[in-house]
């Protein structure tokens, strides 16, 4: 019995300290809005996006552009891009953006792989998943 509350407290005590930039790497490259929440219900629906974001962070600082994919698997980019920099505050992962007019943070709530969940200082939730082209190398050709 005492060697089960030992492991449990054990378990508990590395789970708390996780690193919330643990998976910062996965921020870089293009990702797609899927859906909009507020307050736990969904505001907008994606089901197709003419655009997506694309981050590059290096040392915790970088950029986040709006881009538009093409089918030949370009990108149309524009020079407008938002200076990003990110922070840990309170054991949480924040986003911060800076642009010539404004700017603003997001927390990060989830970040995996393919899932990208963001939060502004309203309370909205943006849902993301990693962008898949139209076109790639494994199954299509133009």
């Amino acid at each position: 019995m005492k060697i089960s509350v030992l492991l449990l407290m054990i378990f508990m005590f590395l789970s708390c300290n996780k690193d919330p930039a643990e998976n910062l790497h996965h921020l870089n490259g293009y990702w797609e809005i899927k859906r909009v929440e507020r307050n736990g219900e969904i505001v907008v629906e994606y089901r197709f996006n003419e655009n997506v974001d694309f981050f590059e962070l290096n040392n915790m600082k970088g950029i986040r552009k709006k881009v538009k994919p093409q089918l030949n698997g370009t990108y149309l980019v524009t020079d407008d891009a938002e200076n990003i920099e990110v922070k840990i505050d309170d054991d949480v992962l924040y986003i911060y953006y800076t642009t010539a007019f404004d700017t603003w943070r997001e927390k990060v709530k989830t970040l995996t792989e393919n899932d990208l969940e963001l939060e502004n200082e309203d309370g909205i939730l943006y849902h993301y998943k990693r962008y898949t082209p139209l076109l790639n190398d494994h199954n299509e050709t133009e």
